[in-house]
């Protein structure tokens, strides 16, 4: 089974190339032009056991919403590619993770559907220069394009860094279990025999 793929998307916004590994032992390649968005993407590479490879070019000198929304939407097609029929998956996946004061839940479906639920209200709106409103909409390319139903809510939280990076590697742990495959079964998991 080769789970890995890769998307490009070229805009007059954007340039992004993702290449993912599903199988893979949490490596990761990353260029957007934004340090802290790569730390927090190293987290989901990482926790996640997903080689991950990004290249991005996007017009920062306006500010940095296109690059993180479209590699939220990039993303979200490689890793939908990657999972093709969905035969034999776990599905449902979901992660509880703290860092230090904070604490974090995500859960995940490979359903079909695209949906977030996203509970997360940050302490401040930057952290360094990053503004991390932008971090929703990153999660909302990647629902909608990876056709997932995803809630993230942040539990506990004083520090904004803190509060991001324990959304995002428990989005990493949570992605990990759902595409698992279960060796007990091939069957696509759904009743219904469709997702």
């Amino acid at each position: 089974m080769n789970r890995s793929a890769s998307v490009s998307r070229d805009t007059l916004e954007t340039q992004i190339k993702v290449a993912v590994n599903l199988d893979g032992e949490g490596k990761s390649s990353l260029d957007t032009g934004l340090p802290f968005f790569e730390h927090m993407l190293q987290q989901v590479a990482r926790h996640g056991l997903v080689d991950l490879e990004i290249d991005a070019r996007g017009d920062l000198e306006v500010d940095a919403h296109h690059t993180v929304e479209d590699v939220g939407i990039t993303l979200g097609q490689a890793v939908a590619r990657a999972v093709g029929d969905k035969k034999g998956i776990t599905r449902y996946g979901y992660a509880y993770v703290p860092l230090d004061e904070a604490l974090s839940r995500v859960v995940v479906d490979f359903s079909g559907r695209p949906g977030l639920t996203y509970g997360v209200e940050f302490v401040r709106p930057r952290v360094g220069a990053f503004d991390v409103d932008l971090l929703h909409e990153f999660f909302q390319g990647f629902v909608n394009h990876a056709q997932v139903t995803l809630h993230i809510d942040n539990l506990k939280g004083s520090n904004a860094h803190h509060q991001a990076e324990t959304i995002f590697k428990a989005f990493g742990r949570a992605l990990r279990m759902a595409l698992t495959v279960d060796p007990r079964s091939g069957a696509l998991p759904s009743t219904k025999g469709a997702l």
